[in-house]
């Protein structure tokens, strides 16, 4: 059933790989609605995949595939693309295809890079909690980042590349954190292949004596690491015991892998990347784009407020006897809704619409990113069984 289950996520990755080559003919081929009508027809069936490839898994491990940071980023991204399904029968917008679709699959490919194995449930997670809190949760951020995609869209088109200035940075910094994600998974490919591997032992905050195995060259190590593996190098520099270093790791190389790739695609293209995607955005309504990205905050934030707030703190009762504890996951869970609140709240009562919104929803998912990789790979807390 494991295997049937991996299989299905791989069968559906590839389907989305296809359907979004079908979107981009669709924006920029004669017979633009028939590539389209092919192109939405493979990502749904992509997702029922991929539906697939979650109910075996959840079959396979007895309990809702959500519980590690490979199982909720894939979930994760399953969402994102019903989102943009959903959304694509309503507008019909090709163009959102080819910037929600691989968004997707960054997502899915970035979580295949972590332990996939089935493992059963630590005591705290052993609720039917976890599949209500954690689903809503992954559907609210993912219908959240809908406006994302639809933001950035809206940036590529009215950003002005022939001025210098903030504006055309920050896009350009936008498109280089989604390629770091494809940056990591060639970076991990790379050391894995050669079986890469360097042990530590280190102090951990209780003061005490553990082992831990850094399958990436540890450019930060734990603390006051002592290197076991013999011909490896040691780390650059040891860090406190309240930061995950073995995750820090993970991040740092996924900039540095993404700032390579970044400028490797800049020195192939010879310009901007945003530039250089104005093509796919040329027939654009931004009007349009910009109602996409409002609608898809009125929706998600409602979605996400019932599962990362309401559903979180009935659980957290359940669970440790109180409702809030301050910690990092439930800090920026807060924060991210207070965020979106704020949007609404600008949106709505002073005209924040087109380019100003459009900014706001790049924040936004650089909140949720924090939020998934950050938190959960560096900040030690009670969440940190979420990897």
């Amino acid at each position: 059933m494991a295997q049937l289950s991996g299989n299905l996520l791989y069968t559906a990755f590839i389907l989305y790989l296809i359907g979004t080559a079908f979107f981009g003919g669709a924006i920029r081929g004669k017979q633009g609605n028939k590539a389209a009508k092919i192109g939405i027809i493979i990502t749904i069936l992509g997702f029922i995949a991929q539906l697939g490839y979650f109910i075996t898994r959840w079959i396979a491990g007895g309990h809702a595939p959500v519980s590690n940071l490979f199982e909720f980023t894939t979930f994760f991204g399953m969402m994102m693309v019903l989102a943009f399904i959903v959304i694509y029968f309503i507008y019909k917008t090709s163009t959102l295809g080819v910037f929600t679709l691989p968004i997707a699959l960054l997502l899915i490919a970035y979580a295949a890079m972590f332990p996939s194995d089935i493992s059963p449930l630590i005591p705290a997670l052993q609720s039917h909690w976890l599949a209500i809190h954690v689903s809503t949760v992954a559907l609210g951020i993912a219908i959240l980042s809908v406006s994302f995609a639809a933001g950035l869209i809206y940036l590529v088109k009215v950003v002005d590349y022939s001025k210098k200035g903030k504006k055309p940075f920050w896009v350009e910094f936008t498109l280089y954190v989604l390629i770091s994600f494809l940056g990591f998974i060639f970076i991990s490919i790379g050391f894995g292949a050669v079986d890469y591997e360097a042990q530590f032992n280190y102090i951990n905050k209780e003061g005490a004596q553990e082992q831990v195995v850094y399958n990436l060259y540890p450019i930060v190590g734990p603390n006051e690491g002592e290197l076991l593996t013999e011909n490896r190098m040691d780390s650059l520099v040891n860090l406190s015991p309240w930061i995950n270093t073995v995750k820090l790791n993970t991040v740092i190389w996924s900039l540095l892998g993404g700032a390579i790739l970044y400028l490797l695609l800049r020195v192939i293209i010879r310009k901007p990347i945003g530039k250089a995607l104005k093509p796919a955005v040329a027939k654009v309504n931004l009007d349009m784009v910009d109602e996409i990205g409002y609608r898809a905050v009125t929706i998600g934030f409602p979605v996400f407020t019932l599962g990362g707030l309401i559903f979180a703190a009935i659980w957290a009762q359940l669970a440790w006897s109180r409702f809030w504890a301050w910690d990092p996951k439930e800090v920026w869970a807060f924060i991210t809704w207070l965020f979106y609140a704020g949007y609404l709240h600008l949106r709505l009562s002073k005209g924040w619409e087109g380019e100003k919104s459009a900014w706001l929803t790049l924040v936004g998912f650089a909140i949720i990113l924090f939020n998934l990789i950050g938190v959960n790979l560096i900040i030690a807390g009670l969440h940190s069984y979420a990897m």
